[in-house]
Order: C-alpha cells, then structure tokens, then sequence
C-alpha cells in the first residue's frame, strides 16, 4: 500500500508526506488519508501532444463506426481486468472508502454500452425520399480532436462520460486529469491503450492549472469538454467566448436544494437527506447543499438527522469496519471548509451537528449541519464537502422561491408531498435534475445529466453527451445532376 507510483514505474518506498499537488517539472499526487506521495510524472509537452493527435485523428475518423465500438468494448473489458487495482488506486488518490471506488470502477463500465445505445439513438442517420427531389439524409461528423478535462471526485467515471462517447463519434481525445488524481487518468489511459486504442486517439497528458489553460486556448483543440467547478468552468467560457468554432460542454456543480415536506416516512426522509448530503464526503456536483423543511416537520426531522449523522464513519478508505466517508482532497480543502463554517456561525447560523476536525495535519472531517434559517443574506456557493444547512420555510410557495434562490441549478429534490404538489415542485424548480421521494445524487446513466445557471451551458452529459461529440450535417443528394432554370430568362437568341 506504500508503493510509489512514477509514471508506468513502480518503485517502493513511502514517499514524502504531503497533503498538495506540486506544480512545476512534475506533478506529484498524494494520499489523503495519510499524506504520502503516491505517483509522479513529469508535465507534459501539450504542443507535442496535440500534433501526435491532429494526425493520428483522420484515419481514426475513417474508421467504421461498428470498430470504434468494438474497441469501446474492448476498453470496457481492459477495465474489468484491472478492476481492483483501478478501484484501490481511486481510493488511495480521492480518500473515497474503498466499497464507492469499486461501484464507481462498475460506472466506467456500464457507460460503455448506455454510451453505444445512446450514440445510435441521438446521432442515428436518416434518410427523406422524394421522388424528385432526390434524397435528403442526415448523418453526424466528429470534430476533430477534444480536451477533455477531468475533476477529482470521480476521477475515473466522470472524465470517462466524455472520452467514451467522444471517442465513438470519431475524435480523438486529449485527457488532462486534475492534478489531485492523475495517476488515476494514467490508469485509464492504459486500459484504452490496451484495448487497441492508440496513445495519439486516446491521449493523457500530465499538468496543472496552466496546462489546462494551455489545452483550452489552442488553436489544435476543436473543443473541450469539462467537469468540475463553476468558477473554472466560467474561465473556459470566457476564453472560448470569441471561438465559436470550438464545441465547448461544461458540467459544473451546484448549491442544490431538498425540500422536505409532509411525510410520516421520518426514518426514509432522513436516509435519502444524509446520503445526499454526506456520501463522498459532500464532493458531488449532485450532493445536497440546503435543506428546506417546513416548519412544523423541523422538530421531527433535525433529531432523526443528527441521530444519523452521528453514526457515520468517516475513516480512511480501508478502514475496518467500512467507512461511509474518507476524507475530503487535501488539507487545503479541509481549511476552507473549516472557514466556511465558522463564517455560518458568526453571521448568524445556528450549528446542529458541529465540523469537526481530528487531526489537522490530515483532511478528515465529519458531517456537519447548520441551522442558516436566520442568516439575512446566505452565502450562493457551492461548499465542496459535507456541510448541510437547513432552512425553515411556513408555505410551499416559499419552499420554492427558497429552492431557487441560488444562481446554481443543477440537481433538487421533494421528500414527501403530494402527487400535485411534486407536479408544482417539478414546473417551478429551476434545475437540470429534478427528483420525487429520492436524493439529488445518483442520476440514472439512461438520462441527460447537466444543469442551468452557473451548473452547465446547456449541453448535458450522460445521455446526451453524444449530441455535442458529433455535429449534424444535413444533405440534398440526387444519383444524377438535375436542373432548369424556368423563370427570369430571355427567350433563346436574344
């Protein structure tokens, strides 16, 4: 478990301990559970690697659609090989218990086939017969050769719904992971490399935030496709705002709302509130952020909720018995959450279930809940961990203007209520994700995933994600040339 991974080499040896990436000739990962240094590797050469790719790209575009899906299959079944060392090396490199790598290693899987099925579904070719006018079709092309930049919370499964549909619609795919989970990337790479899709089709690069920058700016690059923060997401936006030759897909997070009304279903409610808000240690995009409950439930629900959150294991990802939470990325991480929290408090929340930090020198941290009913102005971020506010409300109309009171909208959920009132929930909440009786987090890998707001720009992965990995071509065609000019002319001879 101490091993030392340096690029493809393995060398052993507990290296430094750490708790931060390293920029500069290397880019060096640590373990957040304990701080050690884990993989290293020099950054990469991005002009270079966008040159092997540009030429690499058009026989891959030119080969036949059924053989880029048979490689993706191949792909998937490289990974189920690999399936313990890959899941271990995402609970080594994120914190995540061991039990959620393993489910997130079975998500990269089972992308491969909803990413097939998809793809025929939403790109199909189509044909229009008129008898003299010849045919009309539709058929999609690929771009080019996309960026795909990754976050660090699922650093196999999130950046792996853009590669894989990506590369079945032709491209080729250049993969900056983040920096806080590289080796992670590496590994994927080489289960594609394995497969028989080639390092220039399917390329990782190692860096930091300036070779992303780098990634997104250049003109090789015919789009990228991002996931991770609103305020990176922004930045990518904002450069690309004069380029609109280059797809861009951006997946950001959320300050995403459960509202909490009539149930008899305490028990249930609280579950389905505490997962959403707690598993990966509150870094999901999707994780809970606000609770909204009416006022007449809050005496009922607050106990049911503390109770439970007093009973999660947050341990290392190894732990025995298993944890539900590891801890948060690195130690800067936990600092700023620490922040965030102490601000809650002085500015008017009221705590319910305390932050709590053991160590400081690692960035374990409990679940915690705030009361932030009396704050008159209430932070609209997104705080990336496991921190809930609750807010009290007396009506359903303000439970949905409080639902909306965020610039963010990509997951909410209704616990409880009635059929007629999910129906107003669902017509009046502003969000990409919109669920009845279950959590925010989870969304089914058969369905567009994407928010609006500052979540996304209106181009959802999951499903969907086929539709800005090829663009539509439209196409009169005629097997021969037919034509008149019957109006406007001279009569012949003048």
């Amino acid at each position: 478990m101490d091993a030392v991974v340096s690029g493809s080499a393995l060398s052993t040896g507990d290296g430094e301990a750490m708790s931060a990436p390293v920029f500069g000739p290397e880019i060096v990962s640590f373990e957040p559970a304990t701080g050690k240094e884990i993989w290293r590797a020099p950054v990469s050469d991005i002009d270079e690697a966008i040159k092997r790719a540009r030429r690499a790209w058009p026989a891959w575009a030119a080969q036949p659609l059924s053989t880029r899906m048979e490689l993706v299959r191949r792909f998937a079944n490289e990974v189920r090989k690999d399936a313990e060392k890959l899941a271990t090396m995402i609970s080594r490199e994120t914190g995540k218990p061991q039990w959620e790598a393993a489910a997130e290693v079975e998500s990269v899987i089972a992308k491969v086939e909803v990413s097939i099925r998809a793809f025929a579904e939403r790109t199909a070719q189509r044909r229009f017969d008129n008898a003299m006018q010849g045919t009309s079709a539709v058929r999609h092309k690929p771009h080019g050769v996309l960026a795909v930049l990754g976050p660090f919370n699922y650093p196999a499964h999130l950046p792996n719904a853009h590669i894989v549909p990506a590369l079945i619609a032709g491209n080729a795919v250049i993969f900056k992971p983040s920096e806080k989970a590289p080796a992670t990337g590496e590994m994927l790479q080489r289960c594609f490399n394995r497969a028989g899709i080639t390092s220039a089709i399917m390329q990782f690069v190692c860096g930091g935030p300036e070779e992303g920058k780098q990634l997104v700016a250049h003109d090789g690059i015919d789009g990228v496709l991002f996931t991770g923060s609103a305020n990176t997401g922004i930045n990518i936006n904002r450069k690309l705002a004069t380029r609109p030759d280059k797809i861009v897909a951006l997946e950001m997070g959320g300050n995403n709302p459960v509202v909490l009304w009539d149930t008899p279903k305490l028990t249930d409610a609280a579950a389905l509130i505490v997962r959403s808000a707690f598993s990966t240690a509150g870094q999901r995009c999707t994780a809970a952020r606000r609770l909204i409950v009416k006022s007449s439930m809050y005496d009922s629900i607050v106990p049911e909720l503390k109770s439970l959150a007093d009973r999660l294991i947050f341990a290392e990802p190894f732990a025995e018995p298993a944890p539900f939470m590891g801890p948060v990325i690195d130690n800067a991480a936990a600092d700023g959450l620490t922040e965030s929290f102490l601000y809650l408090l002085s500015r008017g929340g009221k705590a319910i279930k305390h932050l709590v930090r053991p160590d400081e020198n690692l960035p374990f941290l409990s679940p915690a809940i705030i009361d932030t009913t009396a704050m008159p102005d209430r932070p609209d971020v997104e705080l990336f961990g496991p921190i809930l506010q609750v807010i009290k409300v007396d009506d359903f109309d303000q439970a949905i203007a409080e639902a909306n009171n965020t610039r963010f909208g990509l997951a909410a959920s209704l616990i409880g209520g009635t059929p007629q009132e999910y129906n107003r929930f669902w017509a009046n909440v502003r969000a990409g994700v919109i669920n009845w009786n279950k959590g925010t987090i989870g969304p089914s890998h058969a369905a567009p995933v994407g928010g609006i707001g500052l979540s996304g720009n209106h181009r959802p992965t999951g499903y969907y994600a086929a539709d800005y990995c090829a663009y539509p071509v439209s196409s009169g065609e005629l097997d021969q040339p037919r034509a008149l000019i019957g109006i406007g002319l001279r009569s012949g001879g003048e």
